[in-house]
């Protein structure tokens, strides 16, 4: 896509890109604003590293996956414009990757692809599906007991065993299309967004600790996974709470359906929710066509002379 400014022509070019993150010390992977004196969000880092490529257009990040503090991602996505001079042809993604990585430093911020993508194509509102994964550790009594790599990344429960097969049971209560009310936090834009969420998968499976060979004691890992095309605040952190108090003889499964059909943020129990550190997001999914450059696109952003990317 071509703009002109005064008599300079530039070009612009949309990108998607895909990160990865620890998120124990963001504020959450949306910017904060200017006056809040706390930490960052994700945002505010890849926006920074963004402006280190030195776009002639203001930088504007459109994240597909808004999650909250201490919440994980090893994939979300967003997509952004990038305008250069037209005698400046098109970072490729690998450039981009590269640059953008170098810019976030230090930062617990990783890019791992980057793709050109048609002007019309929006990370949130193309998104087919999301995945999350929640890590739940048992038999541990105290944080020293996990392994480094551990460490605010899983929920501990200080109990052994779940009823995993009373928690598939109650999982798929939550499976296809309902009225997740009771799951949702209250939150400033509750009246504007449905409740009805179809969710097309609960997996609970056995998990493993990333230093599992290497680690003195045996910890039993579980995962549950969820997939849906989108998610209410929190839903994915209430749900397994819940599923958690299924498998400790905490709550029953007809309890569970009266909280479900009660449609009501104040039906379910407080204190019950699961903590954010356990909680990855790991799969933004979009149909490959919806990612394709028109020919035309292609051979416009060619570029006219020989300079090379830098």
């Amino acid at each position: 896509m071509y703009k002109i400014s005064g008599e300079t022509m530039h070009n612009t070019t949309r990108y998607l890109i895909f990160f990865q993150y620890i998120g124990t010390k963001y504020s959450g992977v949306v910017k904060v604003t200017p006056h809040e004196l706390r930490k960052k969000g994700v945002q505010d880092h890849l926006e920074a590293a963004i402006r280190g490529l030195k776009p002639l257009n203001p930088v504007s990040l459109s994240i597909s996956s808004r999650t909250d503090a201490g919440v994980h991602a090893l994939s979300n996505s967003a997509h952004f414009d990038l305008q250069r001079r037209t005698n400046k042809p098109p970072f490729t993604g690998d450039v981009v990757v590269k640059a953008l990585n170098f810019h976030l430093g230090t930062e617990q911020i990783r890019i791992t692809s980057a793709h050109r993508v048609p002007d019309d194509f929006h990370a949130r509102f193309c998104a087919l599906s999301r995945t999350y994964v929640y890590r739940i550790a048992l038999g541990v009594t105290h944080s020293s007991q996990l392994p480094l790599t551990e460490n605010n990344v899983c929920w501990s429960l200080y109990r052994k065993e779940l009823d995993v097969g009373a928690m598939l049971k109650a999982a798929s209560l939550f499976v296809g299309t309902h009225d997740f009310s009771s799951f949702r936090a209250i939150s400033s834009d509750m009246s504007s967004k449905s409740p009805v969420k179809t969710l097309d998968m609960v997996n609970i499976q056995p998990g493993s600790s990333f230093a599992h060979a290497h680690f003195h004691r045996e910890i039993p890992l579980w995962e549950l996974t969820f997939k849906s095309r989108s998610f209410l605040y929190k839903q994915v952190r209430r749900m397994t709470g819940a599923l958690v108090a299924v498998g400790q003889g905490r709550l029953s499964i007809p309890q569970l359906k009266e909280i479900m059909e009660a449609r009501d943020s104040l039906a379910y129990p407080q204190g019950l929710a699961a903590p954010a550190h356990g909680l990855f997001l790991t799969r933004v999914d979009y149909r490959e066509s919806d990612l394709q450059l028109s020919q035309q696109t292609s051979e416009q952003q060619l570029p006219s002379s020989g300079n090379s990317e830098d």
